[in-house]
This record gives structure tokens, sequence and C-alpha cells, in this order.
């Protein structure tokens, strides 16, 4: 079984600890490879080569830097197929879903190198005569990207393109629960010709390795995409240091099926949505509002969909359209969360159990009706396979259900009305909205959450801006 080191200052190098992490295969629930539980110690040494990095990066003018990055994303697109295979071992998601990750993650970088050309500063009116004033957006300095599971290798390019190209460096901590992807990833990088220094990998488990990271009094920003409460525990290690933080957390979707919707196409959306990578997605529908006139068709047709589901193995089945779950820990919340809502009223019409795979962790793809609004099944992420549903009487009463929520990343409406859908962009509060659509954001827009969502956000100019701090400079003639 393969043991995988460490990447500092462009080479691989061992943890100065002891202390090893056992990586599962979640559709087997067999060993793959071992990573370090990386020390402090270690987290600081490679802050320090990044820092050391870092200013010579920042000198060097943007199209250079945007050069490094299209090289990056050229190694990626010749070693698609093994890092697709590499995230569907580790992480489990289809093989056409992971070759969809890797291809994205490709175009991510290119699409950030195309910004070189286009930071801008301003140029602002003086209230004195002879003054001009100037905003110049700068490199913050090191940053910290600490990665979820559940889409690793894309968010490698969610932390690192907009962080490079702005004349940062980075230290990543991938999820211990998929650190493959990372290793190959940073192989791919000093092959394409990445000075050392600019990008550096830990690895390790948040209590450990991520606390250091986030905690580090040399870390410029810390950017995070998981659960509200690994945020959370982020921002009291950042808090000491004054740190920046973007976080981007978890989400519980609403959607809202109005009774003029087309009714298939809500249905192939949802179900999309609720087996999408196994239902782990915080950007996709986790509740669903279906207008009373339309409830029985609507879920009718969503159990058919989802009782049709192709699920197994990804590795030894390209067609199934999910895999496992990440972990017996996230088995156990959906299997919790499913029970909960029967004991408090609701119904099972699919699914609604572990399924008879041997060794891994797959649950059923399930509908769950008579659902109210104060059942845990509504108030919670699931992050699983599992379809909630609520009725409403009219759009009032479903922007209320909406937004009485913690969370505000996004959210879907399906109606032929235009009148409802404006009315729906202008009083749901969330961070996305999407019309007659799946729930699947564009990298030239911005991902950002409301409430416990996050703060800040990623992708596009406003998500490439987050990695920079302006400077004022006023500059008087005499």
């Amino acid at each position: 079984m393969p043991d995988y080191n460490n990447f500092i200052n462009g080479k691989f190098v061992p943890s100065s600890g002891k202390d090893r992490i056992e990586v599962m295969n979640p559709s087997t629930g067999k060993p793959i490879c071992t990573v370090p539980e990386s020390t402090p110690t270690d987290v600081e040494t490679a802050v320090a080569a990044a820092e050391a990095t870092q200013r010579a990066w920042a000198r060097r003018p943007a199209i250079e830097r945007a050069k490094v990055l299209r090289a990056v994303a050229e190694k990626i697109r010749v070693n698609s197929e093994p890092l697709a295979r590499i995230i569907t071992e580790e992480q489990g998601k289809p093989l056409g879903l992971a070759r969809g990750e890797v291809s994205f993650t490709a175009e991510y970088f290119d699409y950030m190198a195309e910004w070189a050309r286009r930071i801008e500063g301003e140029i602002l009116e003086s209230d004195r005569p002879g003054e001009t004033i100037f905003l110049f957006r700068q490199a913050i300095g090191v940053i910290g990207g600490i990665l979820p599971w559940n889409f690793p290798f894309f968010l490698i390019a969610r932390k690192t393109a907009p962080a490079l190209v702005t004349g940062n460096t980075i230290v990543i901590k991938p999820s211990e629960e998929t650190p493959h992807n990372a290793v190959k990833f940073c192989e791919l990088a000093a092959e394409a010709g990445v000075p050392p220094g600019l990008i550096n990998v830990v690895h390790g488990r948040g209590p450990g390795a991520g606390k250091a990271l986030a905690g580090s009094p040399r870390i410029g920003m810390v950017s995070f995409t998981g659960s509200v409460e690994t945020g959370s525990a982020i921002m009291s290690a950042a808090a000491p240091n004054i740190t920046k933080v973007n976080l981007e957390l978890g989400g519980k979707a609403p959607a809202l099926v109005m009774a003029d919707a087309d009714v298939n196409l809500a249905v192939k959306a949802v179900k999309a949505s609720r087996v999408l990578n196994s239902g782990q997605v915080c950007n996709c529908a986790e509740r669903v509002y279906v207008q009373k006139p339309i409830a029985e068709e609507f879920v009718t047709k969503l159990t058919a969909a989802m009782k049709e589901t192709h699920f197994g193995n990804p590795l030894e089945d390209e067609s199934v359209e999910y895999g496992p779950l990440i972990n017996e820990k996230g088995f156990k919340k959906v299997e919790s969360l499913v029970g909960s809502a029967v004991k408090a009223g609701a119904t099972v019409l699919t699914g609604g159990k572990r399924a008879s795979q041997e060794g891994g962790y797959y649950y059923e793809p399930t509908v769950v009706t008579g659902c109210r609004q104060d059942m845990e099944i509504i108030r919670r992420e699931v992050f699983g396979p599992v379809a909630p549903i609520v009725t409403f009487e009219d759009l009032d009463e479903a922007i209320a259900f909406a937004n009485d929520s913690d969370y505000g990343l996004t959210s879907s409406v399906y109606t032929r009305d235009l009148n409802v859908a404006l009315r729906a962009c202008q009083e749901i509060r969330f961070g996305e909205t999407y019309i007659n659509r799946e729930n699947f954001e564009a990298f030239q827009g911005f991902h950002a959450g409301w409430r416990k969502s996050g703060i800040g956000g990623a992708d596009g100019k406003h998500g490439l801006y987050e990695h920079t701090q302006t400077h004022m400079v006023y500059i008087q003639r005499y």
C-alpha cells in the first residue's frame, strides 16, 4: 500500500511526526494508501517556504504568473484519466463525474490565467488641488487552503489559481478522506515547472494540521470549504491573528416547484440534485417545496425516477449514476435524519435504508413525503441521496419556508411565470437562485452564501479580488 508524504518547497518530504492516516476506498471499505498526520512544525515549515517565495513571485508580471497556471492546466489534461480514477477510488463518485471534475479543474486554471491582464485598480478624484489618489490591488501574502472531500481536485484549483495569479503563494491541506489526488497534483505541478515554494501541501486532520494552518500568524488569509462546525473552528483559530477568512460552508437549498411548472423538467433537475455525487453537494437542492395542485403528480414522477436510479461501485460499473457515501459517519447521519423524519410522521415512498452492496457505504435513493418545516430533515443538511418534500399553498408561504433556514447558499424555482420568478429572485435570501435549471454554478459567476453558508466567496472577478488587499496611495504635486 503506497505511503505518501507532504509536498514542501518543491519536494516530497516526510513529516516530523510518526502518525499516519489510513485512506479508505468508500466503495469497498478497504484501505488504499496512507498519508502523514502532519504536526504544527510541518505546517510552519510549509508556510515558511511559501512566505520565502511570495515576494519574488508577486514582483513578476501577472502575465508571467498566468503562464505557470496554463502549464499546470495542460499537465492536468494530459493526465486526465489517471486523475479521474484516483478521484473515484478515494471519493466514490462515478468516473464520468470524476472526468468532468478533472476537465473543469483544467479549465479553471486557464480561466483564472485570463485575469492576468484584467486585475484593475482605480484612480480617484481628490478634494485637494494637485493631488492624485490611486487604489492598488496587491497580493495578501501566503494563503492557507483547507479542502473538502466531495470535489477535492476542483477545490485545489478554486483555492490555488486565483491565489497564484494575484501574486500570492499557498499552503493546502487536503481532506484526510481524499489526499491522493493532491499528491498527484503536486507531481504534475512540479513537472509543469511551478517554482518551488509556490504550492505546498500538508496532510492531516482538521484539529491538527488544519488548526495549525488556520492559526499561523504568517498566513494572510485562510480559505476553507466544508461544514459550518469546522468553519466556526477555523474562525476561532484565525481570530487571535485577525487573519482574513474566506468560508464556503454548508447548504440546505430549497427548490420551489410552482403549480405552473414544467413538472418533468423539475423532476429531472431535482433528481439530479439528489443523486449527483450521491447527494453530497452543498449547492444542490436539499429540500423540495411543491405547490399542492401538482404535488401528487410531482411526487409520483420523482419517486419513479429515484427508483430507476442505478448506483453501485463506480470502478466496476461506469454506468452508475452515483456511488457510495464518503464514510460510515456520513452514512449514519443520512440514516438518522430519515429515521427521525419517519418517527415524526413522514412517509418513505422509496429507499430509506442501506443498500445491499457489501463493504461500501451505499444508501438507497430515497423520497420522503409528509415532511414539515420543523423536522430535522428539513432543517439540517442531509448530504445523501434523499429528497424530503413539503407542500405549500402559495408563493408567500413558499418564500417564507425557503428563507426559514440557518443556511443561505443556493436555491431554485420552477415556474413558467416571469413575475413569480422575478419576485422569488428579489425575496429569496440566498447567494444564488437557479430558475428552471439544475443547481450548478458557473466559474465566471460568484459562488457565495448568506448566513451560516459562508463569508466571502469564490469564482469570477469578485472571487479573484478576494485574494487581494487594497493599498491607497496619495500623491501631492508640489
